[in-house]
């Protein structure tokens, strides 16, 4: 059974949401990683902050910042992003039990550090929850075709029960056994 968790769905749908809800019923369980939200102005959107679950906020993308790079009309501050959110996802963190990343997207894939961390996450074995792009190249595109890799459409009607179907996935997968060790050869007498 797959222990990553890939929410995907057009924007709006309610990713990050499921997310955060998903997370408020698992409240006693080690977790490490980030979640996105929009900035909003008087006219609409102007970017989006991305928030360690232990409470660093950085702007990700802002459309008053220059670039490059860019994703439509956001400027994106890799080094920001490098600096204060990649750090949540190094899997040296042994007491971690549960890894999250909101999202595997275009902004994000411009860091290289990034990029490395999420396959890293994807072959430690430890559950992982996030939120993918429907579709881009290179990071993008491998991580969908992972067969270890679960992807679940959040839609107007899956989206209310997703939280409590997740957790409970998750409960059962941070629960499961370790793999038993293969016991070592015994060492042959020297004559």
């Amino acid at each position: 059974m797959p222990c990553n968790l890939l929410l995907t769905g057009r924007p709006g749908s309610g990713k990050t949401t499921v997310i955060q809800r998903t997370l408020a019923l698992l409240h006693t369980v080690r977790c490490s990683g980030f979640t996105t939200a929009e900035i909003r102005g008087r006219h609409g959107r102007l970017g989006f902050y991305a928030t360690t679950l232990d409470g660093r906020r950085i702007v990700l993308a802002h459309i008053g910042r220059p670039g490059p790079p860019r994703v439509g009309a956001y400027g994106v501050d890799v080094a920001a992003f490098e600096r204060e959110i990649v750090p949540a996802l190094d899997v040296r963190r042994r007491e971690v039990e549960l890894f999250v990343v909101d999202e595997i997207g275009k902004m994000e894939c411009f860091s290289a550090a990034f990029c490395a961390a999420v396959e890293r996450l994807l072959e430690d074995g430890r559950p992982l929850l996030g939120t993918i792009a429907l579709r881009g190249p290179g990071l993008i595109e491998r991580v969908r075709r992972r067969p270890d890799v679960e992807l679940i459409e959040v839609t107007t009607t899956n989206r209310a029960t997703l939280p409590a179907e997740l957790a409970k996935r998750l409960r059962g997968l941070i629960a499961r056994p370790e793999r038993p060790a293969i016991p070592a050869r015994p060492q042959e007498e020297a004559p």
